[in-house]
């Protein structure tokens, strides 16, 4: 091992020592923490390894030259890093490339491309040292003369010098001979583009016949060249009053404003390097329209073997929604894409024709989420897509393919419907980037100590102390979501983290914990009982399961402001509308659907409130939804369950004949599962029916879960059924549920030891697949599916399931794993 490496690693190793010393709960008695570099395995990885990457591609065809990023942070070295590391493709170095991906000012990570083909699975490794040579393959610049002097409005005499950031003198405006090509360049092997850095704020298309570099050539004899054919292309688009191909403005309810009332342009190189370029753009003081003002930053990158140009735009204030726009030309055809996806899938317009300068085909296009457009409009100049802005920032892609650029393997593309078949893949690998499993050699020092009791709840508390640095407390009432960027909300995921906050503080007593559930929770609790950013009139179910944290709290603290609260919620699940049977609609605007997920949102708070409230509970309507869902919901041939059923049978997901969704997701299994076990604690031994059959829903459900847990890696599959499915992935959420299951049945004696091996396998495969460890000593967790509905263009599909972004550190996944740990705390002091 390296000295660096062992350095790294030995402070993460301290900075864990240290949140383990904090007090006697953070180290039971009995469980020595060893020196994990010293136990690291040499057999596992070579000198000077950082990591491991296995990268999968999703889609049914070949992903070329795919950008992939890795932060340092993620890599488990110290954000600053700044050695050189290398990337091995077998025993092959890959030009490597370190970048700064958010245009702070300080490299954050490295960048690489890859060609994976349908079902291609690669291996790579990260170690120190140098790249692989490569040629220059991106360029972003910008070129002002010195030497001269401003004559009025126009730049006399002097020579082009380009600068690494330019303020935009006063005196500039279009033409003013002072800039080269009038704004900032970024390019690929593919294609270039320019922004018109003055009050036009138009972007334009350098089109290539070389996979060389030409920006650096382009201009230098003025601005009459660039418009003729050259051996290496030429401008090839006419901007003129619109936007240009990609250009952002504001939204005014009827035509683009585009961004030209500023009171001062700065542009600043942020990246210029083989593979990865990019450029800032700060306007100052822009009024889009005359009583409103905001400043505005952007950036602009793109990366090798791509036509993409990603664009974030932010400002400084709320201003209303924003626009991408391309330019309207006649004689073409536009493009739309689908429009009735979910939410978090990419979509397209575009146009297609001869609007290219010399009169040749060429295509222009802008990819953006779903959830992001208001609407695709048009106004006199522009072809556009109203962005509803995400704290104040919106983020889309632009891109042009030009007949005439030069043929490689990415084209060419010289017909319209070579052009629509593109933008539906690009779409797609930005819906489903490459599958991807990271294993470092900073998670592997720790993950790989033995597993016994008090290791397991070390982890629990590991995590709960990452989320408190990270964001537990944004989630009170006012603060801000940063896993949905919106303000935080009376949300299923809240009460989640809050619960894994309390059941791990019951066996590890720290105030911080119980200080963090009662400041979050005790914020949406009103004075006189109502509770904020709750609406009882959506008939939302998700809503009810904050609500079990409030009934503990009321339960040890006898608020009437915490009844009131609670009496509210009970009040919901009263009129809650429910199927022929009695299980409750998902939400009203889900009519006659019951979800999987919703059996876990409202039945543990109803059958705790029936138990604490009432001098003689009623489980009825709880065992009515557990009924319905075993009855209507489970495959007799498999035993496992469906995510959702539609009485109605109305739903484009539902079977015209039982009702039911197609796939068996496993984060909807898990949310059953934990309701099972969660349940039980409130139902007195003496209802003996009413638990018994929860007791075999239980004992039915763990050999299922059981035969299909992955054999190698101890987790489950987000389509928990197709592991080999294109895509398909072990997913954390899921799989930290059913360990919870496990475990806390095994506990309660639900289920006999004879699973202690299974729960023990399945938390080891959390350790090893999803806990990724911090230079700093935080824990993140990893691979978990953000969401998975149904309706409202999520069609519950295999792809859609596939499509949902995958995120780390959502509270699905962090609340789960903290309860698992402390589950797992407990079997492992019986049974180790």
């Amino acid at each position: 091992m390296s000295v660096k490496l062992f350095s790294q690693l030995s402070l993460i190793s301290m900075a864990i020592a240290a949140l383990a010393a904090c007090g006697e709960a953070k180290k039971p008695a009995g469980d020595a923490v060893s020196d994990p570099a010293a136990e690291r395995s040499a057999s596992e990885s070579e000198p000077g390894e950082i990591a491991r990457l296995e990268l999968a591609n999703p889609s049914n065809f070949k992903r070329l030259d795919e950008a992939v990023y890795l932060s340092y942070h993620e890599l488990g070295l110290q954000r600053d890093y700044s050695a050189p590391l290398a990337v091995w493709q077998q025993q092959q170095k890959i030009p490597v490339q370190s970048i700064d991906r958010d245009a702070d000012g300080s490299n954050d990570g490295i960048l690489f491309t890859v060609d994976v083909a349908v079902d291609e699975r690669l291996d790579l490794r990260i170690t120190e040292g140098a790249a692989g040579d490569g040629a220059k393959r991106t360029q972003a610049e910008i070129s002002h003369k010195t030497g001269g002097q401003w004559v009025e409005r126009e730049y006399k005499g002097g020579r082009f010098q380009n600068v690494d950031a330019l303020d935009v003198p006063a005196e500039h405006t279009d033409h003013s001979y002072f800039i080269r090509y009038e704004g900032p360049g970024i390019e690929s092997d593919l294609v270039g583009y320019r922004v018109y850095l003055d009050w036009r704020n138009g972007f334009d298309i350098f089109g290539k016949r070389t996979r060389e570099p030409v920006l650096q050539d382009v201009g230098q004899d003025g601005f009459d060249s660039y418009h003729e054919m050259a051996d290496w292309g030429m401008d090839i688009l006419k901007v003129g009053s619109a936007l240009g191909i990609g250009g952002y403005g504001y939204w005014d309810g009827e035509k683009a404003v585009r961004v030209s009332d500023v009171q001062d342009w700065t542009a600043e190189i942020v990246d210029n390097g083989d593979l990865y370029s990019s450029f800032a753009l700060q306007y100052a003081g822009w009024k889009p329209e005359a009583e409103k003002q905001t400043d505005l930053d952007t950036v602009l990158s793109m990366h090798a073997g791509s036509r993409l140009v990603k664009v974030t735009a932010k400002t400084a204030s709320e201003i209303g929604p924003m626009v991408a726009g391309l330019v309207k030309h006649p004689g073409t055809e536009r493009i739309v894409g689908n429009l009735d996806i979910g939410g978090s899938e990419w979509t397209y317009i575009g146009t297609y024709g001869e609007q290219s300068l010399d009169g040749s085909k060429l295509g222009m296009g802008l990819l953006a989420k779903r959830k992001a457009i208001e609407e695709v409009a048009e106004d006199e100049h522009n072809h556009l897509l109203v962005l509803e802005p995400k704290a104040n920032e919106i983020n889309y892609y632009f891109t042009a393919a030009w007949e005439k650029e030069t043929p490689s393997e990415h084209g060419p593309i010289t017909g319209i419907e070579q052009f629509r078949t593109y933008l539906k893949q690009e779409a797609e690998k930005l819906t489903m980037p490459l599958r991807r499993h990271l294993t470092t050699s900073a998670s592997e020092a720790l993950t790989e100590q033995p597993l016994t009791a008090g290791s397991a709840l070390q982890w629990s508390q590991r995590v709960a102390d990452s989320e408190l640095e990270r964001k537990t407390l944004d989630y009170a009432f006012g603060g801000f979501d940063p896993i949905r960027k919106r303000p935080s909300y009376f949300e299923y995921t809240t009460g989640l983290l809050m619960q894994a906050y309390d059941d791990l503080n019951q066996v590890a007593p720290d105030p911080r914990y119980a200080d963090a559930v009662e400041q979050v929770m005790g914020s949406f609790v009103g004075e006189d009982g109502t509770v904020n950013g709750y609406v009882q009139s959506k008939y939302n179910i998700d809503s009810i399961n904050a609500g079990k944290m409030l009934l503990r709290l009321f339960e040890r603290n006898r608020d009437p402001d915490f009844k009131a609260a609670v009496d509210t919620l009970y009040r919901q699940l009263e009129d809650h509308p429910r199927t022929s049977a009695g299980a409750f609609w998902h939400k009203k605007r889900y009519p006659g659907q019951v979800w999987l997920d919703g059996v876990y949102m409202g039945i543990p708070f109803l059958a705790h409130y029936e138990q604490l409230m009432h001098e003689e509970p009623d489980f009825d309507e709880v065992l009515a939804e557990f009924k319905v869902v075993n009855e209507k919901l489970r495959d007799p041939e498999t035993g496992l369950f469906y995510h959702a059923w539609d009485e109605m049978r109305q739903q484009e997901w539902a079977d015209a004949e039982t009702g039911l969704s197609g796939y068996h997701w496993s984060r909807g299994m898990g949310w059953l599962a934990m309701a099972l076990v969660d349940v039980l604690e409130f139902i007195p031994e003496e209802n003996t029916e009413d638990r018994q059959y929860l007791l075999e829903m239980i004992a039915d459900l763990a050999p299922v879960l059981q035969e299909y847990q992955d054999a190698e890696s101890g987790t489950w599959y987000q389509i928990i059924d197709m592991p080999e499915g294109r895509g398909n992935y072990p997913e954390s959420t899921g799989s930290t549920m059913f360990t919870y299951f496990y475990a806390k049945a095994i506990n309660n004696g639900y289920l006999p030891e004879d699973y202690v091996g299974t729960a023990k396998k399945a938390y080891r495969g959390l350790l090893d697949e999803f806990v990724q460890v911090h230079a700093e000593g935080t824990v993140s967790i990893t691979n978990m599916c953000q969401v998975a509905g149904l309706g409202y263009g999520r069609d519950g599909s295999y792809r859609y399931y596939m499509s949902e972004p995958v995120f780390t550190d959502d509270p699905k996944g962090t609340g789960p794993f903290i309860m698992a740990g402390v589950e797992m705390h407990k079997m492992l002091s019986q049974y180790n």
